[in-house]
């Protein structure tokens, strides 16, 4: 039988691009455990595991919720990554992918609407404080939300700080009870750099009929949080736009580091099923001239001889070779 050499091709996968995909998804994957872990530990001390139906019963939004939400994005994405990559696994890695572009598209379709409908999403920006002002005292972790908020932005309330009478310890009715009645938290309170003690009873009574809106000026905040924000975004248009182009650049460089994993196996892949074909076809499947080679003299005359067969020989060709 003539040799022949077949040479066979390495593994085209590139193992730089493999590992860093795995290192820097397994780094996405620890972080989404860890939210998942503290959002689960706050729930915990809350009572909320023991009592799910808690979960809706609070009006405003639980910070709780965007542990929860971010560490299982993370989490679902990190493993796909991770996994993919060091398994290559073509179905883990193209969800990877799939699930990096959904997010991508979705921040940008929500940055063109917002862009688009300011005046809406300003509406419903000024709705969606107004409900967690209510529910201020319902949850300490959205208590402790609004006053970073309000003391980081240096603002009260959604417009202002009659906001807070949509708070039944807050309002100015005369048939609430509380002793914060026409007040405001502290977080509202303008702070003096030489108070060593926080005074949490700094925004009682300011918005009694008796203190005018120039008084109140020099005790609490009198602008409302959504201008205050808006007006950060203004002054921060740089950083903040340059986050975000940091983010998209990072999430196309995932996808398009999956995707170039995703064709290296496939053409590995290519290759061993052409070497198998090749494989079969050269050296299992044996030629007529071998045949002839392989039966003897007197036997190739007879094979050769149209309408005769050699007697009591028959010739079998498979994948085991020849066969008498």
């Amino acid at each position: 039988m003539p040799s022949k050499h077949h040479h066979f091709q390495e593994p085209e996968v590139g193992c730089c691009g493999k590992y860093f995909l795995f290192g820097f998804n397994i780094v996405f994957w620890v972080l989404g455990a860890l939210f998942l872990a503290i959002g689960l530990w706050a729930w915990g001390e809350k009572g909320v595991l023991s009592n799910i139906s808690a979960l809706t019963d609070l009006g405003g939004l639980d910070p709780v919720w965007l542990f929860m939400v971010v560490g299982g994005i993370m989490s679902v994405l990190g493993f796909a990554g991770c996994i993919g990559a060091l398994r290559e696994n073509t179905f883990l890695l193209k969800f990877f992918s799939m699930f990096l572009g959904l997010i991508f598209f979705l921040e940008l379709a929500t940055g063109i609407l917002a862009f688009v409908f300011k005046d809406w999403i300003r509406d419903q920006l000024n709705l969606f404080i107004n409900n967690n002002v209510k529910a201020y005292r319902d949850d300490i972790d959205l208590q402790n939300l609004i006053d970073f908020a309000q003391e980081y932005w240096s603002c009260c309330g959604a417009r202002g700080p009659n906001d807070w009478n949509l708070n039944i310890y807050f309002n100015c009715t005369d048939l609430n009870p509380s002793r914060e009645r026409c007040g405001v938290p502290f977080s509202c309170c303008v702070r003096d750099p030489a108070e060593d003690v926080l005074n949490t009873q700094c925004g009682y009574d300011v918005r009694l009929s008796l203190v005018l809106e120039l008084e109140q000026q020099g005790f609490i905040h009198t602008k409302g949080c959504v201008g205050q924000f808006e007006k950060w975004l203004q002054d921060n248009l740089i950083v903040v736009a340059g986050v975000f182009v940091g983010i998209a650049l990072l999430q196309i460089f995932g996808i398009c580091l999956a995707q170039n994993l995703v064709s290296d196996i496939k053409a590995v892949k290519a290759n061993w099923s052409k070497w198998n074909d090749d494989f079969e076809n050269h050296w299992l499947t044996p030629t007529i001239s071998e045949v002839l080679s392989t039966v003897g003299p007197q036997q190739n005359s007879l094979v050769g001889a149209p309408g005769l067969a050699p007697p009591c020989q028959h010739v079998f060709f498979g994948l085991g070779g020849l066969y008498p």
